[in-house]
């Protein structure tokens, strides 16, 4: 069975790192089995990481997504 439920992570269109002789315009791509625990994914991916220092937040960009039915 396919994982329908996903969240789509990229950078933000002004992170530097997206210079294409960086990383360029990377995305990636977390699938789920259901929607609820896409969503409970999604929560936790959206609180600052505990090794982060408290004025830093990760760059990123989250997107919950869903697969169209085959």
């Amino acid at each position: 069975m396919t994982k329908k439920y996903g969240i789509r992570i990229t950078l933000p269109p002004s992170d530097p790192l997206r210079a294409s002789h960086l990383i360029g315009d990377w995305e990636g791509y977390r699938w789920y089995e259901s929607a609820q625990a896409r969503d409970e994914a999604y929560a936790q991916m959206l609180q600052r990481p505990p090794y982060y220092r408290r004025d830093e937040l990760p760059a990123q960009v989250l997107e919950k997504i869903e697969r169209d039915a085959p």
